[in-house]
C-alpha cells in the first residue's frame, strides 16, 4: 500500500511537470500570536495591592488560555478574540460586561466590537444592556445582519432574536463600581440616583473598607478590554468590549465600538484594540491610523503604535493606549498613562504579562502554557 501510494504522489508530481507547473508544497502553517488588554489609566503602583495585581494577572491569564486554544486547533483569528474578551467579559475584575461602570443614571450600558481582517467585516454594538457577552452580540451583528452598527433598544432585541444569552441587569451590578459611582456623584455635588433593582443589600463599613483598599475607586473610571490575534494562516482580527466610563451620561457612546476609532483589523495592515479616553480616540481615528501607517507609510507596528499614541495623542491632550498585532506575527503594545494591563504570546514562547510603564513584562505562568 504504501509503495502504490508513493507512486501516485509521483504521479500527481509528473502531471504537474507536464504541464508546465510544479508540485503544489504542502501548506505550511503560519505561527499564531495573541495580545490582550484590560484596560489602562492611573494605575499608581504605591495603591495597587499586590492581592489586586496578582488578581489581574490570573484573571488575564484566563482570558490568554481561553484564547490560544482556539489558536493551537488552527481555529480563526476571530473565533480567537471573541473567546478571550467573553472571558473577560465575565470576570469583574474588569470595566466590560459584568465589570462594567455605571452611568450617572445608575446604569450599566455596554459596547462592543470585533472585526475579521481578512474580509473587513465588522460588527458593533451600543449602550447594551440585556446581553451577557457583548462581544459575541457585535459577532452577530457581523454575520447575521447587513448592518455593522446596533444601539440600544434595537441591538438588545436583536440579541434575543439571535438567540444570544440575556442576563438581567443586576447581574452586571458590582459593589466596587457601585461605590466608584457614588464617590463621583458625591464629590461633583450631584444627587446619586437609587442603588439598583435586585442589587446585593448595601454591605457594610468593613467590606466597603475592604474594598477601597484593594485598588482605588476610580481605577476603572475609564477601562475597556480587548484582544489581537493572528492564526495559522496569517489572517488578523481585533475585538474590544467597554462599559464606557463612570458617570457618563446616558446614551454616551465611545471609542470601542467606532470601527477605525477604538477597534480595526485588516490584512493589509494590522489589528488594532484600544482603550482610554474614548472622545480623543474617536476625533484621532487612532486604529485605523495605526494600521495606515503601516500600510501606507511602510512604519513597523511598533513605530506606528508610538507615532499615534505617544505623539498625536498625547499632542491633543487624549489617554490611553493600543494593543495591535501584524499579519507577519509581529505584536505591540503602548500607552502613555501610567498602566495598562496586558498581555501576549506567541507560538513556542512564554506569556508575558505587564502593568506599569516602566515595567518590564512578568511572565505569566498558565495552567496550560501555550
Amino acid at each position: 500500500m504504501a509503495t502504490t501510494g508513493a507512486r501516485m504522489l509521483a504521479g500527481v508530481a509528473l502531471g504537474w511537470t507536464l504541464l508546465g507547473g510544479t508540485a503544489p508544497a504542502a501548506e505550511k502553517a503560519h505561527p499564531w500570536s495573541l495580545e490582550l488588554h484590560g484596560g489602562a489609566g492611573t494605575v499608581d503602583p504605591a495603591k495597587l495591592t499586590p492581592e489586586a495585581a496578582a488578581a489581574y494577572q490570573a484573571g488575564m491569564t484566563a482570558a490568554l488560555e481561553a484564547g490560544t486554544a482556539v489558536l493551537k486547533s488552527g481555529g480563526a483569528a476571530v473565533d480567537a478574540v471573541e473567546a478571550a474578551v467573553k472571558v473577560l467579559e465575565d470576570d469583574p475584575l474588569f470595566n466590560a460586561g459584568r465589570g462594567a461602570v455605571f452611568t450617572a443614571a445608575g446604569r450599566n450600558e455596554m459596547d462592543a466590537a470585533i472585526m475579521d481582517g481578512a474580509t473587513l467585516k465588522a460588527g458593533s454594538v451600543a449602550t447594551v444592556t440585556h446581553t451577557r457577552h457583548p462581544i459575541s452580540l457585535a459577532r452577530a451583528v457581523m454575520e447575521k445582519t447587513p448592518h455593522v452598527l446596533l444601539a440600544g433598544e434595537g441591538a438588545d432585541a436583536f440579541s434575543k432574536e439571535a438567540g444570544l444569552e440575556q442576563a438581567d441587569p443586576a447581574w452586571f451590578f458590582t459593589e466596587r463600581r457601585w461605590q466608584a459611582l457614588v464617590k463621583e456623584l458625591t464629590d461633583k455635588g450631584v444627587p446619586v440616583p437609587p442603588r439598583p433593582a435586585g442589587a446585593p443589600a448595601e454591605p457594610d463599613k468593613h467590606t466597603l473598607l475592604d474594598l477601597r483598599n484593594f485598588e482605588p475607586a476610580d481605577a476603572h473610571r475609564f477601562g475597556t478590554v480587548g484582544a489581537v490575534a493572528v492564526d495559522t494562516k496569517g489572517n488578523v482580527a481585533a475585538a474590544t468590549s467597554t462599559g464606557g466610563m463612570t458617570a457618563k451620561r446616558p446614551g454616551r457612546i465611545g471609542d470601542s465600538p467606532i470601527i477605525g476609532a477604538g477597534t480595526y483589523a485588516s490584512n493589509q495592515s494590522c489589528a488594532v484594540s484600544a482603550t482610554g479616553s474614548g472622545e480623543y480616540f474617536i476625533r484621532l481615528t487612532v486604529a485605523r491610523e495605526i494600521c495606515a501607517l503601516v500600510q501606507y507609510q511602510h512604519m513597523k507596528l511598533q513605530a506606528a503604535v508610538d507615532e499615534v499614541i505617544q505623539h498625536r495623542l498625547t499632542a491633543l491632550g487624549g489617554d490611553g493606549g493600543v494593543i495591535a498585532a501584524a499579519p507577519d506575527g509581529t505584536l505591540a503594545w503602548g500607552f502613555n498613562t501610567t498602566g495598562m494591563y496586558r498581555i501576549r504570546v506567541k507560538q513556542g514562547g512564554t506569556p508575558e504579562f505587564g502593568i506599569f510603564k516602566d515595567e518590564g513584562a512578568a511572565k505569566a505562568h498558565p495552567k496550560n502554557e501555550p
